[in-house]
């Protein structure tokens, strides 16, 4: 290890590590420090997105499994968490065979330290007894879970999704507090895997940052699978170490019986030990970092990435690849300095990974209102989809904010949407193109999707809306034409 490089990187999750590679890869000297060498990969390898997916992939085929039975087979035996949890570590360890200390050193030339680094002023750190300076450095410090905090909270052992896949036992009763997407995505593939589940929710419906419409889908389906919802309430208090007292808005109680209980509540930020004082960097009257839209922090030469960069003006955005997004706009103001980008989310994109999947991207109503753009609300059922139809996918929905028609009602482009349906993950990738590199909704109509596949509902939208709306002028014209 150095005394001095050109860049520093304070956390080795999705965002550091894109940073510091990036910046190795230019020919720049680069030190990236994290923790623990097992925490290298950040909370997506370790704790988020590989370990989640890859229990929402086996509560999947579990699920399918009991589905096939309708045609013949049989099943017989319950889910063995320890080895569904056993499979979750190998594919982590697959993926850590290119994320761990030795494999950044060897194959990108990449210093990386271990340990607890800490302002000694604004360009220096303390890492391992030995002070280190840099040109600029870059705080990917992440997030921690929100606390729950409820009367007698102290008898409950509470998981988080940090330690649920811990677990070994399947719980028969599993408590989820909190209806964002990773405490639906967690009830679900319990719920699939064999367990009882019952969700609270502190807002009216789950997942409140969809539109209301795909929110409700949703919930539909889960609840059709088994999954209790309380909603519009909050855990009033544990009597003991297994039961929960649930108050509802409407002032109902509810006493609820449980094995386990994972808290799913939001993010908070700890900053005590990395003494940011010492750099003059500020935090905001909510515990994050003070920051402009170029992720500056209020010491022009620390940047944030990540999870830590929740203070920006542009808003917080909890995701791998809102991490990704951030460290190219860093990147890229490093680069070209003269041209600096500010951070923006409006063409940004997310999915919660349950069954149906919910991918929402672009400008939401509510922000379209806000800024006096125009828009429509085209609504697309997949009830005629001959795909839907023959996978029993006919309750999938798609809503779409278009610009409103003009006399050219193919020149429209697309502001913004949400689907719920299998894979609408995938499913949304070309709209996010379209919304992106604004295409007009001529590129889907001209087309030819092979048949059936299940992304011709991106064209099917567009035919049927402009097929049901033909102007009488249009029509007089063509009639005559012909």
């Amino acid at each position: 290890m150095n005394t001095h490089y050109d860049i520093i990187v304070i956390g080795a999750g999705s965002a550091g590590l894109s940073v510091s590679i990036a910046m190795r890869r230019f020919g720049l000297s680069v030190l990236l420090i994290d923790r623990h060498e097992r925490r290298i990969g950040g909370d997506c390898l370790n704790d988020g997105c590989v370990p989640s997916k890859a229990l929402l992939h086996v509560s999947k085929q579990v699920h399918q499994a009991r589905l096939a039975t309708a045609y013949g087979p049989t099943l017989s035996g319950d889910v063995d968490l320890a080895r569904v949890m056993q499979y979750i570590r190998d594919r982590q360890d697959a993926i850590r065979a290119h994320e761990n200390a030795q494999y950044l050193l060897d194959a990108e030339s990449l210093d990386v330290a271990i340990g607890t680094a800490a302002f000694v002023g604004p360009k220096t750190i303390r890492i391992n007894g030995q002070e280190v300076s840099a040109k600029n450095m870059v705080l990917c410090t992440g997030s921690q879970p929100q606390p729950l905090k409820a009367e007698g909270i102290e008898q409950v052992n509470v998981l988080t999704h940090k330690t649920i896949f811990d677990l070994t036992e399947l719980p028969k009763h599993l408590l989820v507090v909190g209806a964002g997407p990773n405490g639906i995505e967690m009830a679900q593939a319990f719920r699939r895997l064999g367990s009882e589940v019952t969700v609270v929710g502190r807002d009216e419906r789950i997942l409140p940052k969809e539109p209301a419409a795909a929110s409700a889908l949703l919930q539909e389906r889960l609840a059709g699978e088994g999954i209790q919802f309380l909603l519009n309430a909050e855990i009033e208090s544990f009597t003991d170490a297994h039961t929960a007292q649930v108050k509802v808005a409407d002032g109902q109680q509810h006493t609820v019986q449980f094995d386990q209980v994972l808290a799913t509540l939001g993010r908070t930020f700890d900053y005590g030990d990395i003494n940011l004082s010492a750099a003059g960097i500020e935090l905001d009257d909510k515990g994050r970092l003070r920051l402009n839209n170029q992720l500056q922090t209020t010491n022009q030469h620390v940047f944030a990435a990540g999870d830590a960069a929740a203070g920006a003006p542009a808003g917080e955005r909890y995701f791998s690849h809102a991490a990704a997004l951030h460290a190219s706009l860093i990147i890229t103001n490093f680069i070209t300095p003269v041209f600096d980008k500010s951070l923006s989310y409006d063409h940004f994109s997310w999915v919660t990974f349950t069954d149906p999947e919910v991918a929402t991207f672009g400008l939401s109503a509510k922000e379209l209102a806000t800024r006096k753009i125009a828009f429509d609300t085209i609504e697309h059922s997949f009830d005629k989809d001959d795909r839907a139809v023959v996978e029993d996918n006919q309750y999938a929905r798609m809503w779409l904010l278009v610009e409103p028609a003009g006399l050219n009602p193919l020149s429209r482009k697309i502001l913004g949407g949400t689907m719920v349906a299998p894979n609408a993950g995938e499913l949304i990738q070309e709209l996010i193109l379209a919304n992106q590199q604004g295409l007009p909704i001529s590129a889907f109509v001209g087309k030819t999707y092979p048949y059936p596949t299940a992304s011709n509902v991106n064209k099917a939208i567009w035919v049927d809306t402009i097929g049901s709306n033909i102007p009488g002028a249009l029509k007089t014209a063509v009639q005559w034409l012909y």
